[in-house]
């Protein structure tokens, strides 16, 4: 299934996307994409309906992320061999582990915020894992017990206040607008293999980022139970796993993001997102 949540901020609804690419209105089944609705038993329920009997969505609203109740945003660093070799920093004996700001968080069409006086925005498409029941220091080989399914993510970075303003990457990769999610959330029964997806971004009609998640130095499987070891993650929880090359601080010249431009990226099988990028006073 392919599970979305559409509608103005603060106000989506959940829905599912039907075999036609119709968007269908789950209000009627439950109150959102959160909590129990996400564990194995509140998916296959979902599953179990008829597209058909459920209301159709006229139109093309805006779609939020696609879950709700999210307690931890997590991100993992360096996470890619070639995109380390790209950026010069050792490949890590552990997963590089930081929390993105919840206020990141954004749809998968809405713009993204330069923060002002920034010249160094970058992007980072990346394969984001939905957690679906209470995750506590679960083994690798339970790890896919936990797992809602993935959707498309992208951890937009300020490298300059990551890497020079005091050591702490949390300053630079939790601005408002930094954590597009969606554009829905692909059921784990859809992707067979989290470590065969093809992953890029196109800058203004140009590819920049083209890699595949077989080149990730820790899998799905290890990031859920490592992550898992540090605090306990819940159903709506994110953890986004680290982007392949083609960012733009790893170019030669480097190349940063500025108000008016526009992205498209996407992963095969989850879909793709749209942004435009804007400046604010």
């Amino acid at each position: 299934m392919k599970l979305l949540r559409y509608g103005p901020p603060g106000a989506e609804k959940p829905g599912l996307l039907d075999a036609e690419g119709a968007i269908r209105d789950l209000s009627g089944v439950i109150d959102d994409l959160a909590g129990a609705a996400l564990s194995r038993e509140g998916l296959a329920r979902l599953a179990a309906l008829d597209p058909a009997s459920l209301p159709r969505v006229a139109g093309q609203p805006r779609l939020g992320i696609p879950v709700a109740g999210t307690r931890n945003f997590v991100c993992i660093g360096l996470n890619y061999a070639d995109h380390a070799a790209e950026t010069g920093a050792q490949v890590p004996k552990e997963p590089i582990v930081f929390l993105k700001s919840l206020s990141a968080l954004c749809g998968p069409t809405d713009d993204i915020i330069v923060p002002p006086g920034s010249r160094h925005t970058d992007w980072e498409t990346e394969l984001a894992i939905i957690i679906g029941s209470v995750t506590t220091r679960v083994s690798e080989a339970e790890a896919l017990d936990h797992v809602a399914g993935y959707a498309v993510a992208n951890d937009v970075s300020e490298r300059d206040w990551q890497n020079n303003r005091g050591g702490a990457w949390d300053k630079g990769k939790g601005f408002d607008t930094f954590g597009p999610l969606g554009p829905w959330l692909v059921t784990k029964d859809e992707v067979p293999d989290p470590q065969a997806l093809d992953i890029f971004l196109d800058l203004d009609g140009q590819r920049m980022q083209h890699g595949n998640t077989r080149t990730m130095i820790f899998g799905v499987r290890t990031l859920i139970s490592y992550v898992s070891q540090f605090f306990t993650l819940h159903p709506g929880d994110v953890i986004s796993t680290g982007t392949p090359p083609g960012v733009g601080f790893g170019r030669k010249p480097q190349l940063f993001l500025r108000p008016g431009q526009s992205l498209r990226f996407g992963i095969a099988g989850l879909g793709e997102q749209q942004h435009r990028t804007i400046g604010v006073d």
